[in-house]
This record gives structure tokens, sequence and C-alpha cells, in this order.
């Protein structure tokens, strides 16, 4: 079983990526994780299977993920998370 999704680079955070599930159009994810991502610029297009292998997600549960929720978010890599300090303006 493969599941084909899209790769969206987010703009509100280096090295956070966006896995959409193919046929799910952006602007139905949830409005706080469009807020979350920011702009969003596609990067590239897979076909996942239980044989592929990705450098910082396991595939089962990014499968599993976009399945349920029609989604994964891959946070950064630890260290590299950017604060975002809301002063109220």
């Amino acid at each position: 079983m493969t599941t084909d999704c899209l790769i969206y680079r987010c703009s509100k955070q280096d090295e956070m990526y966006l896995y959409v599930r193919a046929g799910v159009a952006v602007e139905s994810l949830p409005p706080a994780l469009r807020q979350l991502t920011g702009r969003l610029t596609q990067v590239m297009a897979l076909s996942l299977g239980p044989q592929r292998k990705l450098a910082r997600a396991d595939v089962q549960k990014v499968m599993q993920q976009l399945e349920s929720d029609g989604y994964y978010l891959q946070m950064p890599p630890e260290g590299h998370i950017k604060a975002h300090l809301d002063f109220g303006d």
C-alpha cells in the first residue's frame, strides 16, 4: 500500500515541513495549523510506502497520520526551533 503526498516548506520555521495527502486542499486544513506554518511552498511530491526511508520521520507514522488527518507536520530537529514571542501587538 502506498500513500501519495505533497510536501511543503513552512515559512514561519526553518526546517519545518508539512506533508499533505494527495487530494487534500491546503485551504481545508485547520486554521490553527495554517497559522502555525505560515506561507507554504511546495517542494516535492512523494509516494510513501513501508520500504521508503525518510530522513527525519518514521514513514509508518507519517502514512498513518496522512490517512487519518490528511496531513503530517514534521518539526525541525532539536535545537533548531525558533521561539515566537507574542507581545500583544
